[in-house]
């Protein structure tokens, strides 16, 4: 794993470490008996989560976005990726475009479906020759073929099984032409 940091993650990291300061020097000062003034004893609204502070369920995933943390991690630079994923659960058939954004992104960059489903990528002819190739990371392995810039191109590959899909456009992995599917059971 490289130890450059990503913008993202960056700017997170910073602001986590503020908020926590911030905080710190007031907890103190609160009267737990005095509902107005926010204090430990009274309904902050902090309460209703699952208790791991993330904001999510058990699956790693970045805030309430429920983000698995490998899709996360592996999208931190991709183009398009906004920190959440796109819920397709309940469809037979997803389409992702290739070329999408400014021509170097899948569009959407990350999705959730359920297993069975099948993901159909449509090439819209920007951005150069691409492809989609899954990564040792991933629990499928799919692979579209040779780079092709045609628009109207089609690739398709059901997901008959759950786990964690991490793909790539490999002439353009510098440029963060990254996706990523996490399939549900």
């Amino acid at each position: 794993m490289t130890k450059e940091l990503s913008r993202r993650r960056y700017v997170a990291g910073t602001g986590a470490a503020l908020t926590v300061g911030a905080l710190a020097g007031c907890a103190d000062d609160e009267d737990p008996e005095d509902p107005d003034d926010g204090g430990n004893g009274g309904d902050d609204g902090n309460g209703g989560d699952n208790g791991d502070d993330t904001g999510s369920d058990d699956n790693g995933g970045n805030g309430g976005d429920d983000v698995p943390g490998a899709i996360d991690d592996f999208l931190a630079d991709a183009q398009l990726y906004d920190g959440t994923i796109e819920d397709h659960t309940g469809e037979d058939e997803v389409v992702v475009e290739v070329g999408g954004g400014n021509g170097l992104a899948f569009d959407p960059p990350a999705i959730r479906i359920d297993s069975g489903t099948t993901v159909r990528w449509e090439w819209t002819g920007e951005g150069g020759a691409h492809n989609v190739v899954s990564t040792e990371e991933s629990s499928s392995d799919f692979d579209s073929g040779d780079t092709v810039d045609d628009d109207g191109e089609v690739f398709e590959y059901s997901f008959d099984d759950d786990g964690i899909q991490l793909y790539q456009c490999v002439p353009h992995i510098g440029s963060g032409m990254l996706g990523g599917i996490d399939v549900i059971d």
